[in-house]
């Protein structure tokens, strides 16, 4: 079995350590401005990577990241990195509250995805040559990843949002985490499958096979895998040393459910999403574990994955000012639009359905994700990454302060109305 030598294991050490360090510390700067800690430590990787690191200090950046045995490592770390990212995203869909949330949920959910899509694959299907897309072969696979990019909404940024703006237990606050839940399964799902019609052939099954697989693996897991985890929870809770129990038990499952859809065809994150929805639906699954799990991915893996991010491209050389200033064209008028009109169908009011709209845009950590797996599987180039990437920037900075002005704007409309009568 190949292993690291004596100097890479230092050199890896280093690495690791250099990559922690700098997205806390610049995290915690932008946390203190208020804004997404996610966006400190891209950042970071940045100033780590090739765009400055690489250009002031070719030789300290060949020190840091050398292409060997080292950066074989990195990619390994960063894609179980991914996996976890997504498992507590699921931890975090609530089905009782989708399910409970009956007509202004559906019109909401269903409006903020199919709009966004729309606009996104005409987009790509008509001008694939402004996205720079060169192989023709590619065209609608582009297209169908170009419309999940602009439906898929960001649940962790979305409910930090509501906690700070303190709109999490309002009615609007429910509906736009329950529509960003259905968001975010249904894009989760249709990214996988997109994934899995690029590596047809080159997996275990025929794509119809596999997307029969998946069906099949989603409602077991819904239903007697949910079972089976309220049946088995109770007695980890119980036999087993907290929170090491829960926490290597979660951990180890979410891996297996990844490594299953993995193995059928469809990426490993929908495994690990899935099986987090269904551990976190759970009664016996608390919230004091859910949060030590969530503290476990988020405060190591978390910043290491999103500081790589910074290593992936040049940001200066690959920044195309006409195709990222369209991105973010498109991405906010698609997501306020189509989560905007599903709630003013539902029946509220212009200034909440614009807070709707708003706090559903927010894309951060989940359009990251998709941005970088899209970049390894060979869907997009280096472009239309940094177009992502800056569009999940500036979409999750500017919903915080947009969703409380139309909030604050309909509790004015609201006193007024009072007032009147």
């Amino acid at each position: 079995m190949p292993k690291l030598v004596h100097s890479e294991v230092i050199n890896l050490l280093l690495t690791f350590a250099l990559l922690l360090l700098s997205g806390r510390i610049l995290g915690e700067m932008f946390r203190k401005l208020k804004q997404p800690i996610v966006i400190g430590e891209i950042l970071a990787g940045i100033i780590l990577g090739p765009t400055i690191l690489g250009q002031l200090l070719p030789e300290t950046f060949d020190f840091f990241f050398p292409k060997n045995n080292v950066a074989i490592a990195i990619d390994g770390f960063t894609k179980v990195a991914v996996i976890l990212l997504l498992f507590v995203a699921g931890l975090e869909v609530d089905l009782d509250m989708v399910i409970s949330q009956t007509k202004k949920a559906l019109y909401i959910s269903l409006s903020s995805i199919l709009i966004p899509f729309a606009i996104g694959f005409v987009c790509a299907w008509y001008f694939p040559g402004f996205f720079g897309l060169k192989d023709a072969n590619s065209q609608l696979v582009f297209s169908l990843f170009l419309g999940i990019a602009l439906s898929i909404s960001a649940l962790p940024v979305i409910a930090k949002i509501l906690i700070d703006t303190n709109l999490l237990r309002t009615q609007v606050g429910v509906l736009i985490i329950s529509a960003a839940m259905v968001d975010d399964v249904i894009g989760w799902l249709v990214f996988s499958v997109v994934l899995s019609m690029i590596n047809e052939g080159h997996g275990n099954f025929h794509v119809s096979y596999t997307l029969g697989m998946t069906v099949g693996y989603v409602i077991t897991m819904l239903t007697v895998g949910k079972f089976v985890l309220n049946k088995i929870l109770p007695w980890i809770n119980k036999s087993l040393s907290f929170p090491g129990g829960i926490l290597s038990l979660s951990i180890s499952f979410c891996l297996l459910a990844a490594a299953f859809t993995e193995y059928i065809g469809i990426h490993a994150i929908f495994g690990a999403f899935i099986f987090g929805v269904a551990l976190g639906d759970s009664k016996h699954f608390t919230e004091r574990a859910k949060e030590i799990v969530y503290h476990f991915v988020n405060n190591i893996f978390a910043p290491l994955f999103f500081v790589t991010i910074g290593l992936k491209v040049n940001f200066i050389e690959h920044f195309d000012l006409s195709l990222t200033l369209f991105v973010l064209l498109i991405s906010f008028m698609g997501k306020i639009v189509g989560g905007g009109l599903g709630a003013k169908f539902g029946g509220m009011s212009w200034a909440e359905s614009a807070a709707v709209g708003f706090g559903l845009n927010a894309r951060g950590a989940m359009e990251i994700i998709l941005g970088m797996l899209a970049l390894e599987a060979g869907i997009i180039g280096n472009e239309m990454f940094v177009a992502l990437v800056i569009m999940a920037l500036t979409t999750s900075m500017a919903a915080g302060p947009l969703l409380k002005f139309f909030m604050l704007k309909n509790k004015i409309n609201l006193r007024n109305e009072l007032m009147n009568h």
